[in-house]
């Protein structure tokens, strides 16, 4: 496909380029078709969002960040297709920062994809690369191919980051007795509805505040970060979410306008 240059002048440059970037995944085997129709759903909720990184994103942030250094050494950073093809170079970096692994977790799940994916994000630089060569087992209670998991990684693991997901493996590692962060648009999904701790953010603006806040935490006392996680309220977060939709589409309709973000 020939390559199409976006003018920086664009409104919609940044969106884009995110979109960009998922077509050469898909290209170079990363992404799946269905891949991209949920994308096209996130950036839906996205507009409804106004495109920007709320109070109530930072919050839900802070307290990812939290969870994945107070249960270290047995957090873990799941990604899939969406996720390496959009960000590889942030995940990388938190991972890296954090010195937590990475584990490859797909649905449409193939040995070639795993790998091209696993590639993928060594190609940013990643050490610590969970999928092809791992032992494995199954999350219990979870049929699908995502129930395949790593046995020194989400297998084992206390608290998982977790993106663009779908809802029945968070219920599954809830059930398995773990903590589960998900960055997810769409507040009313069941991921979001299930998870621990709800990111409603876009996942680049997501991960590049994880790193502002790993930064922050990193070296901060267990106590500190027990009581970040023991205090946050993901009803209330999910709650604000809503309520930035319906105060965005109530003063549109009043004004008769569409609000530019």
């Amino acid at each position: 496909m020939a390559e199409f240059e976006i003018p920086r002048s664009h409104p919609r440059y940044v969106s884009l380029k995110l979109r960009e970037r998922l077509v050469k995944g898909f290209e170079d085997g990363l992404v799946v078709p269905q891949g991209l129709i949920a994308h096209g759903r996130g950036e839906a909720f996205d507009y409804l969002l106004g495109e920007k990184t709320h109070e109530f994103a930072l919050k839900a942030i802070e307290a990812a960040v939290a969870g994945l250094i107070y249960y270290k050494p047995r957090s873990i950073i799941s990604v899939n297709g969406n996720m390496a093809a959009l960000a590889p170079d942030l995940l990388v970096q938190l991972s890296e920062a954090l010195e937590i692994p990475l584990e490859v977790n797909l649905f449409y799940r193939t040995e070639e994809r795993v790998r091209r994916i696993e590639e993928h994000l060594r190609a940013y630089g990643a050490k610590r690369v969970l999928g092809s060569q791992c032992r494995r087992a199954r999350l219990p209670g979870l049929e699908s191919p995502r129930g395949i998991v790593c046995v020194d990684g989400i297998y084992s693991a206390n608290f998982v980051l977790v993106g663009i997901e779908d809802g029945d493996r968070t219920e599954a590692l809830r059930k398995a007795g773990k903590v589960v962060a998900a960055v997810d648009l769409n507040p009313f999904s069941r991921t979001a509805q299930m998870a621990d701790i709800t990111i409603v953010d876009e996942l680049t603006r997501a991960l590049k505040e994880a790193l502002k806040m790993a930064e922050r935490l990193l070296n901060t006392p267990r106590s500190e970060l027990k009581e970040i996680l023991e205090s946050y309220d993901n009803r209330k977060v999910l709650a604000s979410a809503f309520k930035a939709i319906l105060d965005r589409l109530t003063d549109a309709a009043n004004r008769g306008v569409v609000i530019e973000p």
